[in-house]
């Protein structure tokens, strides 16, 4: 879309968190008028929608949403976006009970070009994983996520990572 349409989707989530859960349907609501102002077939609508839903508790009407938006090209118009999607996706399968779903998603996530979404894609993936009960890798990818943040004890953090992975 272009930039001004951007502006009001983002001054709309800006006080996001501000609102009370009672106010949630509203919120959608003012997202579904921006929605509409886009083609229909644009990714960028089911994907605002999905966030909103999620963002109120709905993961599972929103998961549907980010499997449209990612069907229609997300990654394309926004690899970010794209990227985005697929991390809320997985974390919306895992609270619906699909954290299967959400590990193959994310998993080649790990091997993507690095950007500032790299941590978030871990924490959720570690999340889909301890919801399997693989507790050691999710902590080995948390870690690892950490240990470049870390004043100190860097190195130690990235070996425990390691070992953990390593069995």
């Amino acid at each position: 879309m272009n930039q001004d349409w951007e502006d009001r989707v983002t001054a709309a989530w800006s006080g996001f968190d501000d609102l009370p859960q009672e106010r949630a349907a509203e919120f959608r609501a003012v997202i579904d008028k921006l929605v509409a102002e886009l083609p229909e077939d644009s990714p960028l609508g089911p994907f605002e929608q999905a966030c909103a839903w999620d963002s109120t508790g709905h993961s599972d009407r929103a998961a549907p949403l980010y499997r449209e938006a990612l069907a229609r090209g997300l990654g394309e118009v926004s690899g970010y976006k794209g990227r985005r999607a697929k991390i809320q996706l997985a974390s919306s399968l895992r609270n619906i009970g699909l954290a299967d779903e959400g590990v193959k998603l994310l998993t080649p996530e790990l091997d993507a070009p690095s950007d500032e979404l790299d941590d978030a894609v871990r924490a959720c993936l570690a999340l889909c994983l301890s919801s399997l009960g693989r507790d050691r890798e999710g902590l080995s990818l948390v870690l690892g996520a950490l240990a470049p943040h870390l004043p100190r004890y860097r190195r130690s953090m990235a070996e425990y990572a390691k070992a953990l992975r390593e069995g």
